[in-house]
């Protein structure tokens, strides 16, 4: 048994999504948040930028003792698919999980990419998608109208201003004819039942959150390092912006109010900190 706490990191407020499926498929779990609400959005960033803020962010994670670092950021995980190699402890992206469940549910060959334009821009899921069937066409659109959507609230289904978004971004995906689509943003579950809506009950979509809270459970369970403690694990915050704002909008995401103390850290200050300390 590990006590250890997992490490979500995003560039904002959306991999909230995700921990809200690892309280769920891992509810004995103890996380550790750090959303980079200072300075979001990455996903109009540059390559160099995103692997410093990425790399800032997981250091943080790695000075609370977890024992696995999650990317929750459809952006990170598309834009630098091997960051693992410079962390200490086990890491994971969305991509590669969320790619492997949109091959094996499609019946088509066709899959759909929606996501912020940094994540379209690297091909990253089609090439991931190829590395397991060449056969199957990829077919991406970026929607940077989303999160700003989500972020202010303009998330319900009967809303028309987020439906028409929908409708502007996913005419061509659903013209294409295809049978999968993965959400490639961890903002983008929200608007789920809209996008289902437009998209028709016959395709399939994927939660980027869910599927790697479920690659997150088998990894730790393959590893021995699953929390097997009989108590609900706890849960810490951290942004780098407005506490109050994060609290009031976490709601949305998590689909509770939060339960626990928000706390504000000053992420580009706990870095110089860091290197006085080395």
């Amino acid at each position: 048994m590990s006590s250890q706490p997992i490490g979500v990191f995003d560039s904002g407020l959306g991999g909230l999504t995700a921990v809200k499926q690892l309280q769920k498929v891992l509810p004995n779990e103890n996380i550790v948040y750090f959303g980079d609400t200072g300075r979001v959005p990455y996903g109009n960033r540059s390559t160099d930028i995103i692997k410093k803020y990425a790399l800032q962010d997981t250091a943080f994670l790695i000075s609370k003792n977890v024992k696995l670092v999650i990317a929750a950021c459809g952006t990170v995980s598309s834009v630098l698919p091997n960051l693992s190699d410079e962390t200490d402890v086990p890491y994971t992206g969305v991509l590669m999980p969320t790619a492997l469940a949109a091959v094996k549910a499609t019946h088509n060959g066709k899959i759909g990419v929606i996501g912020t334009t940094a994540t379209v821009k690297s091909r990253s899921y089609e090439r991931h998608i190829h590395s397991i069937d060449s056969r199957i066409e990829v077919f991406q659109q970026d929607c940077p109208l989303f999160v700003p959507l989500v972020e202010n609230g303009f998330i319900k289904r009967d809303d028309p201003i987020p439906r028409m978004a929908a409708e502007r971004y996913l005419a061509g995906l659903k013209d294409i004819g295809v049978d999968t689509l993965i959400l490639g943003c961890t903002h983008y579950p929200i608007l789920m039942d809209i996008i289902s809506d437009y998209m028709g009950e016959n395709v399939k979509l994927i939660n980027s959150g869910r599927e790697t809270a479920l690659y997150a459970a088998e990894l730790l369970n393959k590893s021995g390092m699953l929390n097997t403690q009989n108590a609900k694990g706890t849960y810490e915050y951290y942004v780098s912006d407005c506490v109050e704002t994060f609290s009031s909008v976490a709601r949305v995401f998590l689909g509770s109010e939060i339960e626990h103390n928000v706390q504000r850290l000053d992420i580009e200050q706990f870095i110089a900190d860091m290197g006085q300390n080395t």
